[in-house]
């Protein structure tokens, strides 16, 4: 696989822009848009979160028409979630708007919306201002798509990579928002994917189910799960690769693919996660299964003990020994080895006396962490990626609407 330059924008036919359209304060961007030339075969995943916000309801619902899109407006600075039937009608507006505008049906426009919980959409400001997005579209708008979808975020998120398929060069792109409200099971996160592959909605659907749940699925910042997350993916069908079934080797050779960029764009989340100094890689092997092995990274990943612990850069393995007690795993702790960026801290539950603390705690002090617990249990592994909690988590997140 080789990185590529141009985001979502690095696979040909796509085009992207970011602009001003009057949500945020400061003149910052808080609308995009993203456009196929060609009508795309479309797949998601969604928010596991019940309560799930009127663009998502709106997307789902225009992709379980024909699975396809060619557009995807996105605003930020507020998220139209829990705002009723008015929700549903602004959505509705965002996606109508945009299909005139592009010359497109309603049904091949996704619609995406994150920030303010609760408040009601300035659906003025957005509609006034797609045409404008749609003059703007550019082959290299991934930048400007990317920075007007952020929140909290405090860095741009984009990524694309190539491989070759049957001397063909595949290309997946993407861009992502999220900071805060980051959990398995999907997050306050957007994620939009674009590839040139010719594909069927059901192995595309198959391929991106995958990928997001060794990635997505596998972060967390705070435990907490939003109405709004979604990762949609639009293949436009431009380098036919031959027939895709849903295994052999072609894809696999694709599903490695975009799960690379998945992760690339996963880890740049944790990276910037609300208040975060440490970016954490929890390993954990030896599980009964790759489920248990989930289920136990995701304890320790949890913790607020854990997480305060890191960013107090103390090696507190007492804590992290705790959150797996309380997984619900049928274990003994003598089962358990814990090894802090390789060094083996605990052997059986206990300290080893072989590896001095000190050492540890200045290992910690790092901003890339990474720490493998090994549960002798059975052959079951799982990683997932998580961060510290500081002291401006609370601030950011007090604050957040004043």
């Amino acid at each position: 696989m080789k990185k590529v330059k141009g985001g979502i924008t690095a696979v040909t036919g796509f085009f992207a822009s970011g602009l001003h359209c009057g949500i945020k304060l400061k003149k910052q961007p808080d609308l995009a848009l993203i456009y196929s030339d060609v009508p795309s075969t479309a797949a998601g995943v969604f928010t596991a979160n019940q309560f799930q916000s009127a663009p998502l309801k709106v997307t789902q619902r225009h992709l379980s028409k024909k699975h396809q899109l060619q557009a995807v407006v996105i605003n930020s600075g507020n998220a139209n979630a829990f705002t009723g039937t008015k929700g549903l009608r602004d959505a509705n507006a965002m996606a109508a708007e945009t299909a005139r505008s592009l010359h497109l049906k309603n049904d091949r426009v996704g619609v995406s919306s994150t920030g303010v919980i609760s408040a009601p959409l300035p659906l003025e400001k957005i509609l006034l201002n797609i045409s404008d997005a749609v003059r703007h579209l550019s082959p290299k708008g991934s930048r400007a798509a990317a920075q007007a979808i952020m929140t909290t975020d405090t860095q741009i998120k984009e990524t694309a990579y190539q491989t070759k398929i049957n001397n063909k060069v595949i290309t997946v792109g993407g861009i992502a928002k999220g900071s805060g409200m980051i959990h398995p099971n999907m997050a306050t996160m957007l994620c939009f994917l674009s590839t040139d592959i010719r594909i069927p909605y059901n192995i595309l659907q198959k391929a991106l189910h995958q990928a997001v749940e060794t990635s997505f699925n596998s972060i967390s910042v705070d435990g907490c799960m939003s109405p709004n997350d979604m990762v949609l993916c639009m293949a436009n069908g431009k380098k036919s690769v031959g027939p895709l079934q849903g295994s052999g080797p072609l894809f696999r050779k694709f599903s490695a693919l975009l799960q690379k960029v998945c992760t690339d764009l996963a880890q740049k989340i944790v990276r910037d996660g609300e208040g975060a100094t440490k970016f954490v890689e929890l390993r954990v092997q030896g599980a009964p299964s790759s489920q248990w092995a989930k289920k136990v990274g995701t304890a320790v990943a949890l913790s607020p003990l854990v997480k305060t612990a890191f960013f107090g850069e103390d090696a507190n393995w007492g804590r992290i020994l705790s959150a797996v007690g309380n997984c619900g795993l049928k274990i003994s702790e003598k089962q358990v080895d814990i090894s802090f960026g390789g060094m083996p801290l605990v052997k059986n539950g206990t300290t080893n006396p072989r590896i001095s603390e000190k050492k540890i705690n200045q290992y910690l002090k790092g901003k890339n962490i990474v720490i493998t617990l090994d549960l002798h249990t059975g052959k079951g592994k799982w990683v997932i990626w998580t961060c510290d909690f500081s002291y401006d988590y609370v601030r950011i997140n007090a604050s957040y609407r004043t």
